[in-house]
């Protein structure tokens, strides 16, 4: 990696800055222009080195106070038909396959929040309805351990701190 590209993930990996101009913020922060930040994350998601750039939402902050996973049993060719109706609903933050296993049939996974237990229920009875599928599991959160993005590089300029140490 050249010296911008390490510091272009030093800085991405402390997640994005709230505000209105994230990006422009960033390059400020490397000290490049903003036009340089995104032609070098436009080419790593060309290479396959970055998927996306996303939020991480702590849902219980927001209003959000239950949650759960829910494993869907679907057929191989409706996954994708039925993975976009789940991606249709508001509720619904995650919706991805999975490979399935003898013991455990469930290939389609949605996390769907809701204000309460009850709320997430009738999201889930709505989303089986929608799409036909009956065979479902719901997991449900019941404490949110952690949540935090990986540490790739140090921090730009930072000392192997305590609060450092701990983040990787």
């Amino acid at each position: 990696m050249s010296n911008i590209e390490q510091k272009i993930l030093a800085v991405l990996q402390q997640g994005l800055p709230k505000s209105q101009s994230p990006f422009k913020d960033m390059a400020q922060q490397i000290g490049i222009d903003t036009g340089q930040l995104l032609a070098v994350l436009k080419d790593w998601k060309k290479q396959g080195k970055l998927r996306r750039i996303g939020a991480i939402v702590n849902h219980f902050k927001v209003g959000l106070g239950a949650g759960a996973m829910v494993a869907w049993q679907v057929e191989p060719e409706r996954t994708e038909e039925v993975g976009k109706i789940f991606a249709g609903f508001s509720e619904v933050s995650h919706a991805y396959e999975r490979h399935t296993d003898k013991n455990w049939p469930y290939s389609v996974y949605t996390m769907v929040h809701g204000k309460s237990d009850e709320d997430v229920q009738q999201t889930v009875r709505q989303m089986s309805q929608a799409c036909g599928i009956s065979n479902y599991r719901m997991l449900v959160t019941e404490k949110e351990l952690k949540k935090v993005a990986p540490t790739y590089i140090p921090q730009l300029g930072a000392q192997n701190t305590k609060e450092q140490e701990q983040k990787c």
